[in-house]
């Protein structure tokens, strides 16, 4: 009887304890699933969680999307990928909206590996960051011309055709199509009057959205997007009147690797606007700019079109209304080697600035300037900043220029200008010299610049002396080139020697003069997508040298034939 007590109450404890089993885990699945839900809900913000980007960030802090100022901004709910829709050349579209934030776009971003800490070995340093309109550039341009019917289908209007489509390409009327603006700030207390001033005096405010890549530190820099005054006491602040049309993407100071990383998180806020306009954080901007830059744009004729200049100082040239006293305007063509980095590159000098010899137009120019531009929105899409090019300053113009010549773009100069630039000249000096540099954080990147040099270099093929396994490939067809011509087209037309690195001098004599606009434009293709290079067969020499330019056909210039049988 003993045993059989024994044996019996053995039994009663194996059940009970299996009962305590089944019960933890089914508490433990309920403690899951409330943790799972209560992390899913909506925040009512849309700022990243700041604890856990603390928590994948060993060095900054971390790494937010700035909402000063921004209140009750609805969530759109749509699943991101049902908004696409089939486009030519095989390429992946989104359906284009208005209006559109990245604010509305919870879980439409990328953990990525910071790209200075990677140069430097540490791969465990992650940002959180809005991922790109079109992921892929080449599924558009597919390394040739792109058409002008797939180029019509990039560019949101205002307002919808009767079949809801934003979409209309150039259907839209001009006032209503949209227009969006990358600025890229480091510490700089002159941000918020930018914004301000695009909104202020913009024709349409309402097709204006703004998205700015913010490097501050917090408590002691002022946000972009915060206001000089509470929204509630002054309402009708730029900053606030506009709150819905602007995005922040506010990165902590020491993060900033220079304006290429700057740049290119501006390029991953671009969400399919008719334009895209790129500006320095301290430009102050005219009456109607928005009216004016367009119309310069359309009187080229010209889908590739991209309108790129070095400012004019704001100092004397624009009156306290906003208009501009003057009626010269900078054109991009003096551009030499320099050394740095461990490299030598070309770098832009002072432009000559005049009035425009060639009137009623914007004016052909080859090089593009990183501190004005403005285009199609399809640039951004087929020409964004390399993500792997850290602590790069110098070169970054060469890098997008020659990759969007390759692609088919064409550079001019305005005829106008609608912005002039705060320098560090003058009556601005002592204030704009004390704004911070992003390399005051050089000592953490070291040689993280020479390397992507190496690479920003190799992409365009402007060091051919240096073998190809020296720089990093990563996403080379991404960030790469195109088809419809060749960087060796660029150099030849334009006197530049890579291999011995020095430049055909006085270019400005063909470019300022209108020479070059002269006799490239006839060769516009007849559907308006750009200058057939494949018809042009120049070649600049030194004018200051006893040499001529050379084209076949032309008796203005020397054969190329006879030249070389002298």
């Amino acid at each position: 009887m003993a045993l059989s007590k024994r044996s019996s109450t053995s039994s009663s404890n194996n059940n009970n304890r299996i009962g305590l089993i089944l019960i933890a885990t089914i508490l433990g699945l309920y403690t899951i699933g409330l943790c799972a839900s209560i992390w899913h809900l909506p925040s009512p913000t849309h700022r990243r969680r700041r604890w856990v980007e603390r928590m994948k960030m060993r060095f900054g802090g971390s790494i937010n999307l700035s909402t000063t100022g921004i209140e009750d901004v609805d969530a759109d709910a749509d699943d991101y990928e049902d908004d696409l829709q089939e486009g030519n050349n095989s390429g992946i579209i989104p359906k284009a909206k208005w209006p559109i934030s990245i604010r509305d776009e919870d879980g439409n971003f990328d953990d990525v590996v910071h790209p200075g800490h990677k140069a430097k070995g540490n791969p465990d340093v992650i940002m959180s960051v809005p991922k790109m309109w079109i992921d892929n550039p080449v599924s558009i341009h597919q390394n040739k011309l792109m058409s002008r019917e797939l180029a019509m289908k990039i560019g949101s209007c205002a307002t919808p055709d009767a079949s809801g489509n934003h979409a209309r390409g150039d259907s839209c009327p001009i006032s209503e199509r949209t227009i969006y603006v990358a600025i890229a700030s480091y510490r700089d207390y002159q941000c918020r009057d930018t914004v301000t001033s695009i909104f202020e005096r913009a024709k349409f405010p309402e097709r204006v959205r703004v998205g700015v890549t913010d490097q501050i530190v917090e408590g002691e820099d002022g946000p972009c997007d915060a206001p000089y005054r509470p929204c509630k006491e002054d309402p009708e602040q730029m900053l606030c009147k506009y709150k819905s049309q602007l995005d922040v993407y506010q990165v902590d100071a020491p993060l900033a690797i220079g304006p290429v990383f700057a740049r290119h998180l501006g390029h991953r806020m671009y969400r399919g606007e008719y334009y895209y306009m790129q500006s320095d954080a301290h430009v102050t901007f005219t009456r109607d700019w928005d009216e004016d830059i367009i119309s310069q744009q359309e009187a080229t004729k010209n889908e590739m079109t991209v309108l790129s200049t070095y400012l004019s100082d704001v100092v004397g040239n624009i009156d306290k209304n906003g208009k501009s006293l003057i009626n010269t305007r900078p054109i991009m063509c003096n551009t030499d080697y320099e050394s740095g980095q461990k490299n030598k590159y070309l770098r832009h000098g002072s432009q000559p600035e005049a009035v425009p010899t060639i009137r009623g137009t914007p004016q052909l120019e080859p090089y593009w300037a990183a501190g004005y531009s403005f285009s199609r929105g399809h640039f951004v899409v087929n020409v964004p900043y390399d993500f792997h090019q850290p602590m790069i300053f110098q070169g970054e113009e060469m890098s997008i220029g020659i990759r969007g010549f390759t692609i088919g773009y064409d550079f001019y100069a305005p005829e106008r200008s609608v912005c002039f630039h705060h320098y560090a000249e003058g009556a601005n000096k002592k204030a704009r010299n004390k704004v911070p540099h992003y390399w005051e954080h050089t000592n953490i990147y070291a040689g993280a610049g020479t390397k992507a040099m190496y690479r920003l270099l190799g992409v365009v093929h402007m060091n051919p002396e240096i073998d190809r396994k020296e720089w990093d490939h990563t996403e080379e067809s991404k960030y790469g080139l195109g088809g419809v011509r060749t960087p060796e087209k660029f150099y030849s037309t334009f006197g530049i020697d890579v291999l011995h690195k020095r430049t055909e001098q006085h270019l400005c004599r063909f470019v300022e003069t209108g020479i070059m606009h002269k006799k490239f434009t006839p060769f516009l293709r007849k559907d308006g997508m750009g200058i057939d290079y494949d018809k042009i067969n120049y070649k600049f020499k030194d004018p200051l040298n006893g040499e001529k330019g050379s084209e076949d056909g032309d008796d203005e210039y020397e054969d190329e034939e006879d030249e070389e049988e002298e």
